[in-house]
């Protein structure tokens, strides 16, 4: 997954307006204790943090 699919995938998911504070406020402990934001830009696959959000918003399999 490239970073462009998941910050799609994400403004789909949380809707464009709400993604991005989302993504810089909530702390996912899957990830380390790092909100999606500092995941991405330390490194993690973008893939791997898809997952962990996907979990812990518990989305619909269509966004798997």
């Amino acid at each position: 997954m490239r970073h462009t699919e998941f910050w799609a995938r994400l403004d789909e998911a949380l809707g464009r307006e709400s993604s991005g504070s989302w993504a810089e406020l909530f702390v996912i402990n899957e990830l380390g204790g790092r909100t999606t934001r500092q995941a991405i830009d330390d490194g993690i696959p973008p893939k791997q943090v898809w997952a962990a959000v996907w979990r812990v918003l518990e989305l619909p399999e269509r966004y798997q």
